[in-house]
């Protein structure tokens, strides 16, 4: 993990014992060690990925009446799959390109870029005239996301003290779960009309006389993104990452203030280790070292296809659970009440998670995730267009695609050493992308032939099967990074 080439001298055995200490030194210590305005920072930006993931799940029937001619709420589906799936085509190249520039030129620049192009991408949005350039502005926006998503997950799980990598993921998930909240209900609010509850919102104020919500909303989005990028700059870089440049004195100095910031807090810091940790050599954390490497190349391959196969559940509600209850004959209003009904559930899984997300290991919380999605499926497939039933069945369903996320989240990071682990983060989860919008795409075009139930289940299987393979992968819960990924 040291930028020493050589052992032929004194000088870098010496380095290296230096950085194994820091690295000890940080991993004996039990709590969240930097301060939680911290955490707040780095889930301010996850607050507007999410905004920005789940407004248009509301939001785009709005959106294709007033730019897609001749589309109405029931085709609107039809125009849904091509900007989700260019979307996370954005999502694969930001994280495949941005990415490994963060194992390269560090995690916290990189932040900072990623929350500039998401913003740049939801403002160009707002301004759209045509189904065109919405699709260009939702590629770039996926650009800036993608790598988000994979350095924000490196960085807290290079931070976050090994006993609560899931705890403080989790944390921040519920901060992406208020992101979420707000966009379908400001597009509840701002791109339905007002009809009677439980058929509608009925304060929502879309109409004749307000047609451009959606734009309202993107333009929200934007400043969320502001926001949050003026805060990124406080952030220290990874001390992870700083040893596995060579940076020791930097290093040191985020360790020691970490140090000072939990014996505040804490009776006492235990002893550093005897048995340091053994660093590895150098090496440049590029796409060959992890493809290269027979054991990173296994659980590349096996993490891979379980987001692949997952995230066609994730998108396909997170994105097009309206547009599909539309499809289904639902009255768009009612459509996306019931959608945001199911956002409590995400509020409620981030809890979860982050509560009791290190008390059961991270594969066997994927089984819990498959079930639970199927089951509120299923429901919602059975409630005879009951909205009491069908917005209970949402809430399962959302607790259940949700609680997956950060599981698989801190799971993919842990299966990575420091050197590579922004990089092998974006090959499983941005390459993993194409699945979400190639399966919004599949399912939306079979929704009306195949009918509710078998819809829902289709749904609910992926995330099922994806939970599946992930029995066949490590356990990494309660263990030191550099035990999982040497």
């Amino acid at each position: 993990m040291l930028l020493e080439a050589g052992n032929t001298t004194s000088v870098a055995p010496k380095k290296r014992q230096r950085a194994a200490t820091i690295i000890a030194r940080q991993d004996r210590i039990s709590i969240w060690a930097l301060p939680i305005l911290y955490l707040v920072i780095i889930g301010i930006g996850f607050l507007f990925t999410f905004f920005d993931i789940f407004d248009i799940n509301v939001s785009f029937i709005q959106t294709c009446i007033q730019i897609v001619p001749h589309c109405d709420p029931v085709t609107a589906g039809k125009y849904l799959g091509l900007p989700v799936l260019l979307n996370l085509v954005g999502y694969v190249a930001g994280s495949l390109i941005l990415s490994p520039l963060a194992d390269r030129y560090g995690r916290r620049d990189l932040l900072v870029i990623t929350l500039i192009l998401t913003g740049i991408g939801s403002l160009y949005t707002a301004f759209v005239g045509d189904y065109t350039n919405f699709i260009i502005a939702r590629t770039i926006t996926g650009i800036g996301i993608g790598a988000d998503l994979a350095l924000v997950n490196t960085y807290l799980n290079e931070i976050a003290p090994g006993q609560g990598r899931v705890k403080y993921t989790a944390f921040i998930f519920i901060m992406s779960s208020l992101g979420a909240f707000l966009g379908i209900w400001l597009g509840l609010y701002l791109t339905t009309p007002a009809t009677p509850f439980p058929l509608g919102l009925p304060f929502a104020i879309a109409g004749p006389q307000f047609e451009f919500g959606w734009r309202v909303m993107y333009i929200a989005g934007a400043l969320l993104a502001a926001i949050g990028l003026l805060f990124r700059f406080q952030l220290p870089e990874s001390p992870r990452w700083l040893v596995s440049r060579g940076r020791l004195s930097e290093a040191d100095r985020v360790v020691t203030a970490m140090e000072k910031y939990a014996s505040a807090r804490l009776p006492s810091l235990p002893p550093v280790p005897a048995n340091l940790p053994v660093l590895p050599r150098s090496e440049q954390g590029s796409y060959i070292d992890i493809l290269g490497n027979s054991l990173y190349l296994k659980r590349t391959i096996l993490i891979l296809v379980i987001w692949l196969v997952g995230y066609i559940s994730v998108y396909s509600i997170a994105a097009g659970l309206t547009t599909l209850l539309a499809a289904l004959q639902y009255p768009p209003p009612e459509a996306g009440l019931i959608a945001a009904t199911g956002t409590f559930g995400f509020i409620a899984c981030a809890v979860t998670a982050y509560l009791l997300g290190e008390k059961m290991e991270r594969k066997y919380w994927l089984l819990l995730a498959g079930v639970l999605t199927l089951l509120g499926g299923i429901i919602i497939a059975l409630s005879d267009k009951s909205f009491g039933i069908a917005a209970l069945g949402s809430i399962i369903l959302f607790f259940g695609f949700n609680i997956w996320i950060p599981m698989t989240y801190t799971w993919s990071t842990e299966n990575y050493p420091t050197r590579a682990r922004a990089t092998g983060f974006a090959l499983v989860d941005g390459i993993g992308h194409i699945g979400g919008g190639v399966g919004v795409t599949f399912i939306a075009s079979v929704t009306v032939k195949i009918g509710p139930l078998a819809t829902f289940v289709l749904i609910g299987g992926f995330l099922l099967a994806a939970a599946g393979l992930a029995q066949f992968g490590t356990a990494t819960r309660q263990k030191r990074l550099d035990e999982v990924s040497p």
